[in-house]
């Protein structure tokens, strides 16, 4: 017995003079403590938590060569080997930050994100379509946010200073050369493409990545659902035509087809129009997609859009509005898309495309046959991954090519053509550098060459973001961006240079409690514009300038009322250009000082109803009246638009869809035309340039058939 008591007395003290103390403390890379860490050697039972000071200790038995991992949410694992040999031992600890996908910030300067998967977007996919005034159009949507100007003839995206042209559109990156349908004299075109096609879109009004070349002023990205998971068909009866669709959902992929014929006619007939017809307006569009994934990562998709309009009309000359000069329109248009995705491995993937658009205008103007044709190839390539968990890289390669013909059969035999064939190629490439999960800083740029004017380029583009708090943060862009002339002016000299602008843009955006405030101050710098040399417009240059200033605010609200979504925007533009026939800097005409907008959106469900308001300001335009000395010195009233729609569900699969744009019916003038040449006292006659019509009214009925009874079309509308 007392040999046992003996053993056992000296195993135990052998087990106390083989326990190693192990001390420290937690620190981040600033030297900060990191309270209450977990600290443990690997695989084994040892270990302990850091106190609030950072600090920890424990002691272990084993021995030899150990890990000591200290682990704590946020950071990446501290990991170190050490040799346990009965000694005391001391260890500091730092821990790196861990780069979160979903708490890191992100570049926001310039930027308006609408989609159904990302969070923290301040416009989603589905306002595109429930905004009343817009009647499903993108960019009719997009006219509520700050940075656009209201020019409500047109119909097109007007951006900070820009002129509808200097915005252009994307789908899955692969560029869209004309993005909107004609449109009579006065009458606001659309845009080709219907938000239901796509699971996101990203609107910038200025300093957006290097990838996107070709556009002066905005950049439109559109990315296109993946897959559809439903079998359905879907019919719309419309109060200016009708529509059918069908989708064909398989495992991994799914096909989807469109026929829609618009006859406006029917409803001009019962709405008065201020405008001659000879044949209103009718279009037949037919467009497909299919969308296979493959594999686990890859994935291919193919789109194309085919659309014949026309339409004929009389114009009446200012100097004799008795006379009838006839215009005929026909435009033939055809867009094709294809774009491939596939993961290479845990950090790489590539992307890429072919675009392909042709559009074709023939029109007789009196006994003259004018016929403008377009073609555009558009090919990219895109590999982008991580270099490691702080650095995502981009780079990529592509090639724009496009011709333009104009032939012009004049009645007196004169027949001539004028065009250009101009082919951009460029690379690039950009880098987001995760200094933490509060700060990244984007830098990237573009390299371009022209053949057609021979022009070799490089803009820069930068951009940081900085989290100010859990919900908020600050960004600064800066970029270069240029684009080629427009084509009436190229078609003229294709001697001529891009046209570029300089983007400076600082950010504040706060998201938190389905609430968004952002405010953003910018601007902007015009260079080598086209100015015409003298009278005559078949002199140009590239000697034009310009600047574009101001701020703008977003406010929206979808939690204070229940079933309450609601945004305000306003934006304040200080902008003058010298260019074309201007013959001092002076504010184009279709920028407004001032641009003010109010969305609200109200779901009743006793009513089974949503019902939406837009109401939208915008201060006088200037325009150039010649019977006055000073240049550009007009300004015309204030622009003000209420408009309403309401969307019933007699049936979940059934929807009741009513719209009016301007539903107060105000007058409003968007400028006025005046005549060539004076009359015989000296008096340039003019007239007032406004919509056809005070307001549109739209009525539709839109019905799926699925297994899935509560499928509809309220997305779409």
């Amino acid at each position: 017995m007392k040999a046992l008591s003996t053993f056992l007395f000296v195993l135990i003290g052998f087990q106390v003079l083989a326990q190693t103390k192990i001390t420290g403390q937690v620190r981040d890379q600033k030297g900060d403590v990191v309270p209450l860490a977990n600290v443990i050697l690997q695989d084994t039972y040892d270990g302990t938590s850091a106190d609030v000071e950072g600090k920890f200790e424990f002691t272990t038995t084993e021995t030899g060569k150990q890990i000591l991992v200290v682990k704590f949410m946020g950071y990446k694992d501290f990991v170190k080997e050490i040799d346990v040999m009965g000694k005391t031992i001391y260890v500091d600890a730092e821990l790196e930050e861990a780069i979160n996908e979903l708490s890191a910030v992100t570049i926001s300067a310039g930027a308006f994100m609408a989609s159904d998967e990302k969070r923290r977007t301040v416009f989603r996919a589905i306002d595109i379509a429930t905004t009343a005034g817009a009647t499903a159009d993108i960019a009719g949507a997009l006219n509520t946010l700050p940075g656009t100007q209201k020019v409500g003839e047109s119909g097109r995206l007007f951006v900070r200073g820009g002129d509808g042209n200097e915005t252009r559109t994307f789908i899955d990156g692969m560029v869209v050369l004309d993005a909107y349908s004609p449109a009579g004299p006065n009458t606001p075109s659309r845009g080709r493409f219907l938000p239901f096609m796509f699971k996101g879109t990203s609107f910038s009004t200025g300093g957006y990545s290097a990838e996107f070349g070709q556009a002066l002023s905005s950049a439109l990205a559109l990315d296109s659902k993946d897959n559809a998971e439903l079998t359905r068909t879907d019919i719309g009866i419309l109060s200016v035509g009708g529509d059918i669709a069908h989708t064909q959902a398989w495992k991994g992929g799914s096909a989807a087809g469109k026929i829609q014929y618009t006859n406006i006619r029917p409803y001009f007939n019962l709405v008065e129009q201020d405008v001659d017809w000879k044949k209103m307006p009718s279009s037949l569009e037919t467009s497909a997609a299919f969308r296979q994934h493959l594999g686990k990562s890859g994935m291919i998709k193919f789109y194309g859009n085919f659309n014949q309009t026309d339409y004929a009309l009389y114009n009446h000359p200012i100097d004799n509005p008795q006379a009838r000069n006839l215009y005929d329109l026909t435009n033939k248009y055809r867009y094709m898309n294809g774009f491939f995705k596939n993961v290479l491995n845990e950090n790489w993937s590539v992307r890429g495309g072919v675009s392909y658009t042709y559009q074709q205008n023939n029109a007789l103007a009196a006994a003259d046959n004018i016929i403008e044709t377009q073609k555009g190839l558009h090919a990219k390539t895109v590999l982008e991954g991580a270099l490691s968990e702080k650095i995502e890289l981009k780079s990529g390669v592509e090639m724009i090519t496009r011709t333009y013909d104009q032939d012009f059969f004049l009645a007196e035999g004169a027949d001539y053509t004028r065009g250009f064939e101009e082919t951009v190629t460029a690379v690039f490439t950009e880098a987001d550098v995760y200094t933490s999960n509060s700060f990244v800083t984007r830098a990237g740029a573009r390299l371009e060459y022209n053949a057609l004017s021979k022009d070799i380029a490089v803009d820069p583009r930068l951009s940081l973001a900085y989290k100010t708090g859990d919900n908020s943060q600050v960004s600064l862009a800066y970029g270069k961006f240029r684009q080629s002339p427009n084509d009436l002016w190229l078609r003229l000299n294709k001697e001529l240079n891009a046209e570029k602008a300089d983007h400076y843009i600082l950010n504040f955006q706060h998201i938190a409690d389905d609430r968004t405030f952002r405010a953003e101050a910018y601007y902007k710098k015009y260079n080598d514009l086209v100015k015409f040399a003298g009278d005559d417009a078949s002199d140009l240059n590239n000697n034009g300038n310009g600047f574009a200033k101001g701020f703008e605010l977003f406010w929206r609200d979808n939690k204070t009322v229940k079933n309450v979504d609601y945004w305000f925007s306003y934006s304040f533009l200080d902008t003058e250009r010298n260019y074309l026939q201007f013959p001092k800097a002076s504010v184009p005409n279709f920028a407004s000082r001032h641009n003010f907008s109010v969305v609200y959106k109200h779901f009743i469900k006793d009513l089974k109803s949503q019902a939406g308001l837009t109401y939208s300001y915008a201060s006088g335009r200037a325009y150039n009246n010649p019977n006055q000395v000073k240049f550009n010195d007009g300004k015309t009233p204030h622009y003000s638009d209420l408009s309403f729609n309401w969307s019933y569900l007699p049936r979940p699969y059934v929807i009741i869809h009513f719209s009016c744009t301007n539903l107060l019916g105000r007058d409003n003038i968007f400028g006025y035309e005046y005549a060539s040449t004076p009359d015989a006292e000296g008096v340039y006659n003019g007239r007032s340039i406004r919509l056809s019509a005070p307001r549109f009214l739209f009525l539709g009925i839109f019905i799926t058939l699925s297994k899935e009874k509560s499928i509809n079309q309220l997305p779409s509308l």
